[in-house]
């Protein structure tokens, strides 16, 4: 994946980066025959489940996931066993081997890291990033990226649907709609929101909250050093990573 992307994360910080499956696609279809653009108001929790699930497959497929006897697989597994379940939320990890430095989550539970991302951060600073997203899910800036999403005119003249079901997307729409709901910009209200619901999760699990600060100074390093070209479309962690340090004491 070319593109710039996301993390942290989404953000992260979203502030990650994404690959580039998605960059190479576009929507075409996707809400059911005669429901019309108005259905994308209100998508259901069984609908948003249903793209997500699609998406999930389609990235896992197309991506190196770490076995879970590898180094990367166990390392998550160890870190991640206290928030398997979190906030009302059943999360799904695995690693993607690749050296970008990236992370996402989707309202399905799916949480995505990368092997680059791990060998750069620390445990708690990957649990840092993993707050974030569950934080983007939980705040219902992802559903509202799908309502986004159907809105747009790409999808205004959407076609296809199966007995009252959510459709079943095609690989070029399912790629369009990770690009929009998942590697789009957060605005700076989301991501101050997501980064405050992943430092009550730091604190609520007593891991080192100090790595809120320290995961976003290092992103912050990575950008100036021209080494993470995709947080420029993103919000200063820099500034993200003064405003966590002022929670620390609080």
């Amino acid at each position: 994946m070319n593109r710039r992307n996301f993390i942290l994360f989404s953000a992260l910080a979203s502030s990650m980066s994404a690959l580039n499956p998605a960059s190479a696609f576009d929507l075409g279809k996707m809400l059911e025959a005669g429901k019309g653009l108005a259905e994308a108001e209100s998508v259901s929790d069984a609908d948003l489940k249903n793209y997500c699930d699609q998406m999930t497959v389609k990235m896992d497929a197309e991506n190196k996931v770490a076995g879970a006897n590898t180094t990367h697989g166990k390392r998550l597994t160890k870190l991640t066993k206290e928030i398997a379940n979190y906030d009302g939320l059943k999360l799904n990890f695995k690693v993607y081997q690749t050296q970008d430095i990236n992370a996402f989550a989707m309202a399905n539970g799916t949480i995505r890291i990368y092997s680059g991302l791990m060998d750069q951060f620390s445990d708690d600073e990957i649990r840092y990033v993993i707050g974030h997203e569950i934080g983007h899910v939980n705040a219902g800036h992802s559903k509202a990226r799908i309502q986004t999403a159907l809105r747009t005119s790409a999808l205004k003249n959407a076609i296809s649907a199966t007995g009252g079901k959510a459709a079943q997307l095609a690989d070029s729409e399912l790629g369009s709609l990770f690009e929009q709901v998942v590697l789009a910009q957060h605005s700076q209200g989301n991501e101050r929101e997501a980064d405050d619901r992943a430092m009550t999760l730091m604190k609520a699990k007593k891991y080192k909250a100090e790595a809120c600060v320290t995961a976003l100074e290092k992103l912050a390093a990575l950008s100036g050093s021209g080494g993470a070209s995709w947080l420029s479309t993103h919000p200063s962690p820099k500034e993200r990573a003064e405003r966590m340090r002022a929670q620390l004491n609080a």
